[in-house]
């Protein structure tokens, strides 16, 4: 498949090749016909692309603050490297999208393969889209009409915060794309509307559909000619649909409206507001939220989790619904919004157009490419496979899964040592075909099966969500691959033994085989310098680990406990290891304790977890969740023979009373990434293992174990 791409460094918008997505339990792959660009959103992300880096900070301030939160407890370099590698991860652009369904996940019922669908997708020739993200198009309505859906909902979603009656004179400011379909819904309420502009051919378009008009670019007053139009008595509503930094289209909404009048801000508008005009009419505001209930819902988007239809009438889908049923009857037209076509093959011409040509209105996008070109799984990002492998030594590595973590740490690791990239595999395609193609593997896929088949790949790195992550290591293990898991092992202990039974069975065809967990931070240099020093004491040790997590909302895929396992298990298992390294025993105990009554509902992250060994030594860690950012994230300190050890967020080590060492400081943050992968390729040459299996087995046993305790308090 090919799809459109945004380059946020240096805003350069390109269409990149990648294999089609796999349709996964509760979606719909789409072969697109049409896609319409939204003049107003995507403009803004081209123009932010191609900002410099002070624009893009200016734009920014929040984030601004976060790096420099960043740069004071990581460093001013490994902060660097990670705005660098954030600017580098290219956006998909579009999200109007309409199309016929190739294909149908598990749990997807009310489409069939044949239909015509309308969905947020993006600009590209194949998408995968949830169920609930997309509603099947009326015969009467062509391609054309249908591409503007996804916009239109976004203006009925205004509409319906503000309630509007039969006879009652609303203001729409700005009348773009989102405007002009506001107005024509709002005509098809019995409203008056009054449109208001500085553009006078986009007026000219809002007369056409009904309404009155105020042109800015003339000198118009349109706080006068609100009042007019409101014979004196001010709107009823003004729906803000424009785009700018200036707070003067909150101000004359609210000098314009009536007492008790409603405002609600559906594009983008400075927010500088002055109490007295809100105040002393008593005026409701608000800011309505995309294409209406559901928008950025995990459950109702990516689950599928629909709203009782009782008690939530109108949700994103309905609201798209609603819109192909207007557009069916007539009462919806947007043909006179086409301003220009493109094929899709010729669409960064059309992206300049959109940013040099401030009048274009809709753009649309023309898919005419055969079905067989479109629905291909792999997909050569080099010619030259053979010489590649070659010369590539003894580790040939299949990746699977292309995330934040694996993008911006796992594949520059591996990349850095002397392994072949061959393959990354993902069930999405385009993030595997971005990042296959910056880290130089040799082929991108959707298609894992066929990876692990391929007998030229002798290495699996998997990168996956935590609930996919043993069953993945089975499978590998299965075919006589080496296997490297981004921790953690299992979310559970069935999953656990999976792994456990896999890795037996392996060993019988090959000793050699390696199973590897990431627990990268016992390969730090400091970690090992503290390892080092630490063995020249014979008398058990205290352990304190301090760890401030940062907080993540309850409905991240991490914080639940079947996806993710928690963040127990999916972050915590790290310093469960790294204690146990650090202690150089067994695990005899384990004793966790979580936070009563977390004010986000959430205790498992605001935990501590005291752990007893064989040689007498114990240690906690504090896994808290509910810290600031400007505290280092993480600390650890070892008390034993009146010495102690302190690691300060991988950066600095510091000895007290210790007769030969006192500090060591590094000029960038090391936690043993690179380490880490370096151990793992030479497991795999020398058929010794870089963490003896059995404490990778006792770790994620004792993890289990904790998260096991943790819940079962928040469940009394």
């Amino acid at each position: 498949m090919k799809q459109i791409m945004q380059n946020m460094r240096d805003g350069e918008t390109s269409i990149i090749n990648a294999p089609a997505p796999v349709a996964t339990s509760g979606h719909v792959i789409v072969h697109t016909t049409r896609s319409l660009i939204s003049a107003g959103t995507e403009r803004m992300l081209v123009d932010f692309g191609r900002a410099s880096w002070i624009e893009k900070a200016r734009q920014q301030p929040e984030k601004v603050r976060m790096v420099l939160d960043k740069m004071r407890t990581d460093g001013v370099l490994t902060t660097l490297e990670a705005v660098q590698s954030k600017l580098s991860e290219p956006l998909a652009l579009g999200y109007c999208n309409v199309g016929v369904v190739a294909e149908v996940g598990a749990g997807v019922d009310h489409l069939r393969k044949g239909d015509r669908v309308v969905s947020n997708g993006n600009h590209a020739d194949v998408v995968r889209v949830p169920r609930n993200l997309c509603a099947r198009i009326p015969d009467s309505v062509d391609d054309d009409s249908a591409a503007f859906v996804v916009l239109a909902s976004i203006g009925l979603q205004g509409i319906r915060l503000a309630a509007p009656t039969l006879g009652e004179a609303f203001v729409v400011m700005g009348v773009g794309l989102i405007g002009l379909l506001t107005v024509q819904l709002l005509r098809a309420h019995g409203c008056r509307v009054l449109a208001i502009d500085f553009d006078t051919d986009r007026l000219a378009l809002a007369r056409r559909f009904g309404a009155h008009t105020c042109d800015l670019g003339k000198g118009e007053d349109p706080v006068a000619t609100g009042l007019e139009f409101s014979r004196g008595q001010g709107v009823d509503g003004v729906l803000v649909t424009a785009s700018t930094s200036s707070s003067d289209p909150m101000s004359q909404a609210a000098k314009m409206s009536r007492k008790r009048g409603r405002i609600v801000l559906i594009g983008v508008a400075g927010l500088e507001l002055n109490r007295s005009d809100f105040y002393e009419k008593e005026l409701t505001f608000q800011v309505s939220c995309s294409y209406g209930p559901g928008r950025y819902d995990k459950s109702y988007e990516a689950q599928g989790r629909d709203y009782p239809f009782a008690f939530v009438r109108w949700t994103e889908q309905r609201n798209f619904q609603a819109i192909l049923d207007m557009l069916a009857c007539g009462a919806l037209d947007v043909k006179p919004l086409i301003s220009h076509r493109f094929s899709f093959e010729g669409a960064v011409e059309a992206y300049e157009m959109l940013t040099s040509n401030r009048e274009t209105l809709g753009i649309l996008l023309e898919y005419r490419s055969p079905e067989a070109e479109r629905d291909v799984r792999i997909v050569s990002l080099r010619p030259d496979t053979t010489p590649a492998i070659k010369q590539s030594g003894t580790a040939v590595i299949g990746f699977i899964g292309a995330g934040n973590y694996a993008s911006r740490v796992l594949v520059p690791a591996f990349r850095k040592s002397e392994a072949s990239l061959h393959t990354v595999a993902t069930t999405g395609g385009t993030a595997g075909a971005v990042l296959g193609a910056r880290a130089g593997f040799l082929e991108v896929t959707t298609d894992v099966h066929g990876m692990l088949a391929r007998s030229e790949i002798n290495c699996i790195v998997i990168a996956t969500r935590h609930d996919s992550h043993a069953r993945l290591a089975a499978q590998s293990l299965a075919v006589g691959k080496h296997v490297f898991v981004e921790k953690p092992l299992a979310v559970d202990s069935e999953q656990l033994e999976e792994v456990r039974e896999a890795l037996r069975t392996a060993r019988e065809h090959n000793p050699g085989v390696q199973l590897m967990l990431g627990f990268n931070r016992r390969f730090a240099p400091h970690v090992l310098q503290m390892k080092m020093l630490l063995t020249t004491l014979k008398t058990p040790k205290s352990f304190l680990m301090t760890v401030n997590a940062g907080a993540i909302p309850a409905d991240h895929w991490t914080q639940d406990a079947v996806a993710g396992g928690g963040r127990i298990i999916g972050e915590a298992c790290h310093f469960i290891d790294l204690m146990r390294f650090l202690a150089g025993a067994p695990i005899s105990s384990v004793q966790a304790r979580c936070m009563a009554g977390s004010p986000d509902g959430i205790g498992e992250d605001k935990a501590s977890i005291t752990l007893g060994f064989d040689d007498g030594s114990f240690g906690t860690i504090m896994y808290l969740a509910n810290g600031s950012n400007a505290f280092p994230k993480e600390r650890i300190e070892v008390f034993s023979g009146s010495r102690v050890l302190q690691i300060d967020n991988f950066r600095r080590l510091t000895g007290y009373g210790w007769p030969n060492f006192d500090k060591s400081r590094l000029w960038k943050q090391d936690k043993g990434q690179n380490a880490c992968v370096r151990a793992f390729l030479d497991a795999v040459k020398s058929g010794m293992p870089a963490i003896p299996e059995e404490e990778i087995f006792e770790v994620t046993r004792i993890t289990i174990e904790a998260a096991t305790q943790l819940r079962k308090q928040k469940n009394k």
